[in-house]
């Protein structure tokens, strides 16, 4: 198949999820043997090598709300190069995508990773009904109705009008060849003789929950615990809060943003993983956890054991209960009792870290999910010819 991937709004290489996830899904798909051209933003440094082609295209201004003024660039391209199919990451004021395969007659592909429909109290779904006409809705929908297939995590996040088949959920991944438990490469942090590292990776803004783990760390030490440091790995708006809390705790440690391609040898040089997802500081997750949390399938990946809170949706991706480590985040020291039961039990971190190794390896690599999103777009191109 001719591919053409519309990720305008992200930047590749970079740090961030989506960044990732672009970067894995055109390279898994290119490795199943489809011609695979991308529409994205450069980041810092050169393109990726390998078999997708990488092209510069920005949204106007850089700003992701004007993505649809790309429409007739996105169009152009498609029809140059062929594309029979075309995926676009959904944002509520894009559809560029969608509208350029509609023209063109290509197989449209829609990838749902934040809420199409409105959460309760939500301030966008006001504004847009004190619009009278709801154009936001409008609009969003619209992009549902031109989409063949739509491709996300968690079906709660889309419009009921939807079809069941031409959903298809699928989890995020991890690179299970780049991330293993022996990685090795140059880390941002050093470890302390003798003491153990439970890392948290990712975007720092409230509902991941840095400044949860930072005050688990004050609690650890208030109860003699100082076997155990903090490495925190990643930037955003909670990053200053979180520094603010961790003035005076021995053993905590910032690195700020780093290269993904570094993150194998972090994790790798790490004993524990956290993932304390704080979901009542993000109203959005009234609808669902709709996370795909690349943190945890790394985390898995590294052969670490996992730290986080329980919830429906983690532990389906953990696996058994004898294989997973949560705990009640509404409970006040839950998390740091959390950590201090798993830096007190070597033989449990190892056969918990070897489970999730194990299961992340046969069910949430990045092959696995190219592998469902090729099925998944044979089916709905089957449809279309019916």
């Amino acid at each position: 198949m001719r591919i053409v991937y519309a990720a305008l709004d992200q930047r590749v290489p970079g740090t961030t999820g989506g960044s990732v996830h672009v970067t894995a899904v055109a390279a898994g798909l290119a490795a199943l043997g489809h011609e695979v051209d991308v529409l994205t933003t450069p980041g810092p440094g050169p393109f990726p090598e390998g078999p997708a082609r990488w092209h510069a295209l920005a949204p106007p201004l850089g700003l992701r709300h004007l993505r649809v003024f790309r429409a007739d660039a996105v169009r152009a391209f498609a029809a140059r190069a062929g594309a029979e199919v075309i995926i676009e990451r959904y944002h509520n004021f894009g559809g560029e995508g969608m509208r350029a395969a509609k023209a063109l007659g290509a197989t449209a592909v829609l990838e749902v990773n934040a809420p199409v429909v409105d959460y309760p109290g939500s301030p966008k779904a006001r504004i847009d009904k004190a619009l009278l006409v709801e154009p936001m809705r409008r609009w969003r929908d619209r992009q549902c109705r031109m989409a063949d297939l739509l491709v996300t995590p968690a079906a709660e996040v889309l419009p009921a009008f939807i079809p069941r088949d031409r959903i298809v959920e699928i989890e995020w991944g991890a690179d299970t060849d780049r991330f293993t438990p022996g990685a090795g490469g140059p880390v941002p942090f050093s470890r302390r003789p003798g003491a153990l590292v439970a890392v948290f990776a990712g975007a720092f803004r409230a509902w991941h929950g840095a400044v949860s783990f930072v005050r688990a760390m004050r609690d650890l030490r208030a109860a003699g615990c100082g076997g155990l440091d903090a490495v925190l790995i990643g930037d955003g708006p909670e990053l200053a809060r979180a520094k603010a809390e961790a003035e005076g705790i021995d053993g905590v440690t910032f690195t700020g943003a780093v290269d993904h391609d570094l993150m194998p040898a972090c994790l790798a040089a790490s004993d524990i993983g956290v993932a304390p997802f704080d979901v009542a500081a993000h109203p959005p997750l009234q609808l669902a956890f709709y996370w795909s949390p690349l943190k945890v399938f790394e985390y898995m990946a590294a052969g670490l054991p996992v730290v986080a809170p329980a919830l429906p949706r983690l532990a389906r991706i953990l696996g058994p209960e004898h294989e997973r480590l949560l705990y009640d985040a509404r409970a006040p020291r839950a998390l740091a009792d959390a950590l201090a039961y798993a830096a007190g039990h070597e033989d449990e971190r190892r056969r918990l870290g070897e489970a999730a190794r194990r299961r992340v390896c046969d069910q949430f690599s990045w092959a696995a999910h190219c592998r469902r999103l090729d099925n998944a777009i044979r089916r709905a191109m089957e449809r279309r010819s019916q």
